[in-house]
Order: structure tokens, then C-alpha cells, then sequence
């Protein structure tokens, strides 16, 4: 399967190239690789090199090649064929974009660093070459150094979540409602709740999971409702879970009554408006957790029911958790390797206030219990553009999974008659530094969350590696 890793060459050239008080193009007609660099994780990749401008007349582009243990012939060929020191790329008349198919014959061996630099020396046209004037092709892991991404979180309703892997700019979207519990696969014996669709766990002072138990709505989640002993700390440390540690003395186990919270809405809302909470109700269960040998038994059942299913859930090192779904009756994949991912798009029960639940939609939680650790930086001190490593500041990397939360937007602006009205509002004076697991450090700047009609769920973002 070919991988598109390129994207559109207009926002690309807004990041490198002039621009007039409107946001047009000022200068010539520019060529330039739609992304600086990529990481191959296909057989076959598509190579875009992009025009700013439609081509009036057919020609060529002439590439540079420099090669880093690769070989050509042997590591990789491309269509149209090369060399291992040109190519060159023929293009028509009437085109914004020409690709080259770059084929991997042989990956890298671990630890291996592997790649193709290609770079436009010569265009057959009257094309300026400026901004990704080179392209890097890793065939191992190495981190991208910039990228535009648009989570597909699922319009108004945000139904999903996507996890996002800034080194890679890969994105694994799951529905918000696809888990319920995750298992922790640290040192410590700790169970989360899935925050994103306002769940609560109250500890029932009992360890017979066979008593009847009846429904507490004061449990339930909603705009300055519930309480805050019932959710999981939202900046994500591990220790402030609302199901207290898993002891390896089973009779300190209590029994849970757990608030499954709610689904995501059926209905479209008026346009500007955020419909995550307003769904269903998911219902309840009772639950009583102990250890096992490597992790975890899971006991739970109906709130009137006196028999109780079981299942063992084993610790994984490679994961920050082991989920596990009520629907499903079983373990379910949702999060990457806790190495494998950055940043989650998505909704979250935070505190509002300092000792009131409250629900938000458009949030974006860093990987901190991975490492993924995140600040905001104002315009008024740096502008995004010209931010670079020796801007950062360390000593703002905290343990808070909030280091963007729902800082980058607005929910509300002016109406027609100057009252407030509910809209999505994009933060212009603000963007973020994120250093990843493996010490990559990044500037990001959230770029849109609303489509021109106003009807939100749609975020993008651009990012540079620093």
C-alpha cells in the first residue's frame, strides 16, 4: 500500500515563504518538497514536490542525490528511474504537484541510520526554489522534522480519540466509547477511568461483590457537577486515581460502584455548539480489583447481580496501559506504545474551579506518564516562527498531562445583537514546546477546530522539529 506522507503545498509554503497583509503568495512562482524529511514505513512512498503556482508549461526538475549506507540499485530504485547522484523529474503543463515513487528494497537494521537526501538543483521553468529545498527519506525511525496533521476526532460529537506519534506523524483513532478501565503497567497497582466520557468510581466500603447495589446519581458528571474525589486527578499522576491502589492484601480491596458516564450524542447541534456529553447514559457496574502474579484479577458484574465474571489482565512494559471494555467482555487495544505516541485529541473531565467536575471537549493531553511532557509559550514573548531549541526552557516541562488541555480555544464570541453565543474560537496568541519520550523537542501551533460553517471537531496543527 503507497503512503501519502506529503500534504498540501499551499499550507507549507504559508510556513516558509513571504506573505502580503492578505495571506497571498508576494513573491515568484516557488517549487519545493512538500515536507523536509519521512520516515519510509512502506514498500513504496509518493514524493510530492509541489507548486506554488499551476505550471504554465511542461518541463523538467533536476534532483540531487546523497546517500547514507544506501545504495541504489541494491537499497532502493525510484520511477522515474536515477542514479545514485541525479534524478530527474519530469512534470506537464496545468499541475500544482509532480511525484516520484520511491521504492525500499532494504529496510535498516536496528540501529542502523539509513537514507536518501534529495535536492532540487534545477528547474526547466521560470520556478523560484525556496522553502524544502531538500527532503530526507529515513529508512529508519528518525524524527520528522515538521508536519500539518488534522485529527479526525469526529466533528461535533467527537466521538473519537486520536493518538498522535510526532516522530512519525502517525495517528491511531479509536472510538471514545471503545474502553472503560486501564490497567497500569508500572511499578505501582493502579486502575484509571476513561475520563473522556465522565466517568466516577465510588468505593463502597465492601469487599462481597455478590451484594445488591443500587444506582447513586449524585455520582453522575455534568457542566459543575459530581465530585471530585470520584474522577481520576486530571493531571494525570498516577497516584491520584479514584480507585485507590490495588493492595496485595485482598481483604483491603473494596468493592466499586462505577458510573460508566456517557455516550457521545446521536443529534447534530446547532452549528458552534459541542454535542460529546449530551448522549445517552452508559449505565453502571461493580467491580472489585486484586492482584495477580503479573498484574491484575479484574472481578465485575451487574449492580444486581450476585455471581460475578473474572478475567486475569497481565502488565505490558511496552504500554502505559492494558484497557479493558465492558461492551467487549475483554481486553481491547486503544493506546500506542506508551513510546509510540505524543499527543491524544480528545475529551476530558478536568476540575473546574478547584473542586468541581467539569467536561470538556477540544482538549489535547500529552503523554506524560510516558514522558511527553508539554508547555505554552506566549506571542507576546516569542513568535512561533522564529522560536528555536535555544528558546526553551526546561524547568516548564512539569508532570501534567494539561500542558495544551483546552488553553489553545475559546467556547463563546460575540453574537449578532453583542450578546455571547456558543463558537469555537481559535487562540492565535499562544502556541507549545514538546519534548517526546526519546528527547525530541518540538514547537507546535494549533492552526484550526471548526470548519468555515462554524461547526467544530475538526482540529488541525502544524509542527517543526527543534
Amino acid at each position: 500500500m503507497k503512503k501519502y506522507l506529503l500534504f498540501f503545498s499551499f499550507l507549507l509554503l504559508a510556513l516558509y515563504s513571504c506573505k502580503d497583509d492578505n495571506g497571498v503568495d508576494s513573491g515568484p512562482a516557488a517549487v519545493s518538497f512538500a515536507v523536509p524529511s519521512a520516515n519510509l514505513t512502506e514498500e513504496v512512498t509518493d514524493v510530492v514536490i509541489s507548486f506554488s503556482q499551476t505550471t504554465s508549461a511542461a518541463g523538467t526538475i533536476t534532483l540531487g542525490v546523497a546517500e547514507t549506507e544506501a545504495e541504489y540499485g541494491v537499497d532502493y530504485t525510484t520511477s522515474p528511474a536515477g542514479s545514485a547522484s541525479q534524478l530527474t523529474v519530469p512534470f506537464e503543463a496545468g499541475v500544482s504537484k509532480v511525484v516520484f515513487k520511491f521504492n525500499k528494497l532494504v529496510p535498516a537494521v536496528e540501529g542502523e541510520v539509513k537514507n536518501v537526501k534529495y535536492t532540487i538543483n534545477a528547474i526547466s521553468t521560470n520556478y523560484e526554489i525556496k522553502g524544502n529545498t531538500t527532503t530526507v527519506l529515513n529508512f529508519n525511525e528518525t524524527a520528522l522534522t515538521g508536519k500539518s496533521l488534522a485529527p479526525q476526532v469526529g466533528g461535533p460529537s467527537q466521538a473519537n480519540q486520536v493518538y498522535i506519534d510526532l516522530s512519525s506523524g502517525a495517528m491511531t483513532t479509536v472510538p471514545r466509547i471503545s474502553w472503560d478501565l486501564g490497567f497500569y503497567s508500572g511499578n505501582e497497582f493502579r486502575v484509571i477511568l476513561n475520563n473522556s466520557v465522565k466517568m466516577s468510581a465510588k468505593s463502597l466500603n465492601s469487599t462481597n461483590l455478590a451484594t445488591v447495589v443500587t444506582e447513586d446519581n449524585t455520582m453522575l458528571i455534568s457542566q459543575g457537577s459530581g465530585s471530585v474525589d470520584q474522577i481520576d486527578n486530571p493531571t494525570g499522576v498516577i497516584t491520584g486515581t479514584a480507585i485507590a491502589e490495588v493492595s496485595a492484601n485482598d481483604a483491603e480491596n473494596s468493592v466499586y460502584l462505577i458510573n460508566l458516564g456517557s455516550n457521545p450524542s446521536s443529534t447534530v447541534p446547532p452549528l458552534g455548539s459541542p454535542a460529546a456529553d449530551s448522549g445517552s447514559h452508559r449505565g453502571w457496574k461493580k467491580v472489585r480489583i486484586l492482584r495477580s502474579a503479573n498484574g491484575y484479577k479484574f472481578q465485575y458484574a451487574d449492580l444486581n447481580a450476585t455471581t460475578f465474571n473474572e478475567v486475569i489482565i497481565d502488565k505490558n512494559a511496552a504500554f502505559n496501559f492494558n484497557f479493558f471494555s465492558f461492551t467487549a467482555n475483554a481486553a481491547v487495544n486503544v493506546e500506542p506504545q506508551k513510546e509510540k505516541w505524543d499527543l491524544n485529541f480528545t475529551t476530558f473531565t478536568n476540575i473546574f474551579g478547584g473542586n468541581t467536575p467539569y467536561f470538556f471537549p477540544d482538549f489535547v493531553v500529552n503523554n506524560s506518564r510516558g514522558g511527553a511532557l508539554a508547555y505554552s509559550v506566549s506571542t507576546a514573548d516569542f513568535s512561533f516562527d522564529s522560536f528555536t531549541m535555544a528558546n526553551v526552557d526546561q524547568s516548564k516541562f512539569i508532570n501534567d498531562q494539561r500542558g495544551i488541555g483546552s488553553s489553545w480555544r475559546g467556547t463563546s464570541a460575540p453574537g449578532p445583537d453583542g450578546n455571547p453565543m456558543s463558537q469555537f474560537v481559535l487562540k492565535t496568541d499562544v502556541f507549545y514546546v514538546l519534548k517526546d519520550p526519546a528527547g525530541n523537542i518540538y514547537k507546535i501551533k494549533m492552526t484550526g477546530g471548526a470548519l468555515p460553517n462554524l461547526e467544530r471537531g475538526h482540529p488541525t496543527f502544524v509542527y517543526s522539529l527543534l
